[in-house]
């Protein structure tokens, strides 16, 4: 394999490695056959695998996910993509009220091992209906698992085990890193879900962050570092399981915490966050707790106003001097 592999491509040999490992694994959505997905994240996955197990379905998302369902119900492990997050409103019966429902409702007679892809989040002028981070959609709902990776090797890592779970996962991938590149992980490369990674160490605040907001908390950190100020950063990786016990232990050696998120402020996973820090780990705080989030408007079509709306660099670093002179 090649020195470097974009996170577009990490996504079709993420699904390929388990298709190939797996007899059972299957894909279906809209134009990822031989078109190989708007975004190209599964080209090269018709090619080797056919018709029979790379599925080109009609324009309906409740039709991808129910048909995804009930074959994960019988056996099969789906990978069912929904083209843009926004659209999990349209198939969010069947993901809210069935899929995470029936392993439940059936006392473990019945599992749903399947995995729902999208591509999540804003950044590139998509509009008010195709900018959306919804990561905080599926939060609310108990029996989903949530993954969204910031690096081509997670991609990887975590659509093993993603496709390997009994349960069912949703998976956001990012349009803003899709031309992201990274070191390509080793052959059985499989990153546990509900693992988050310290990805810089620092002793005075730390930030966490999520997908297309781990580089931007990275980029913040290294200009602060400028300034005096070392920030530790955490990826979170996911949100389901959410892995508190990284927070904490790195809150623990910097006593301050920010959370940055594309999520809207309102309902954004950095509020539960917080809340579990505030009764786990109260006492190891020296400040407050800040949230940089997404601010609760619709995604404006302008790069200009876009760039208000989502968490940038320079919010991030604004918000940790403060934080850091308290």
């Amino acid at each position: 394999m090649a020195d470097v592999i974009s996170y577009r491509e990490a996504v079709a040999e993420g699904i390929a490695r388990e298709m190939r490992r797996d007899p059972s694994v299957v894909c279906l959505g809209e134009d990822i056959g031989e078109a190989g997905g708007v975004f190209k994240t599964t080209a090269g996955l018709f090619k080797e695998f056919g018709p029979e197990r790379v599925w080109d379905t009609p324009i309906s998302e409740q039709a991808i996910v129910g048909a995804a369902m009930g074959a994960a119900m019988t056996g099969m492990r789906p990978v069912a993509e929904i083209m843009f997050s926004d659209f999990l409103a349209c198939c969010w019966d069947y993901l809210a009220n069935e899929i995470p429902k029936v392993r439940y409702m059936t006392g473990g007679q019945v599992t749903v091992p399947l995995v729902v892809r999208t591509a999540n989040g804003g950044g590139l002028g998509f509009g008010a209906q195709h900018s959306q981070a919804t990561e905080n959609w599926a939060l609310t709902v108990p029996g989903l698992k949530i993954a969204a990776p910031a690096t081509p090797a997670d991609v990887i890592g975590m659509m093993a085990a993603a496709v390997r779970s009994d349960d069912p996962v949703v998976f956001f991938e990012h349009k803003g890193l899709l031309a992201s590149k990274g070191a390509p992980p080793p052959a059985d490369h499989v990153v546990e879900l509900g693992r988050a990674a310290v990805v810089r160490e620092g002793v005075d605040v730390t930030l966490v962050a999520l997908a297309s907001m781990v580089p931007v908390a990275l980029k913040a950190a290294e200009l602060l570092s400028g300034e005096g100020i070392e920030a530790e950063v955490v990826d979170l990786r996911c949100l389901v399981p959410l892995d508190v016990t990284t927070v904490l232990t790195s809150l623990g050696r910097t006593s301050r915490l920010v959370t940055v998120e594309e999520n809207p402020y309102q309902g954004g996973w950095g509020a539960t966050l917080v809340s579990v820090v505030a009764d786990e780990g109260f006492a190891l705080l020296d400040a407050p707790v800040r949230r940089v989030a997404g601010e609760c408007v619709p995604l404006p079509f302008a790069d200009a106003l876009e760039e208000r709306v989502i968490p940038t660099v320079d919010k991030v670093v604004a918000t940790v001097r403060g934080l850091a002179a308290y």
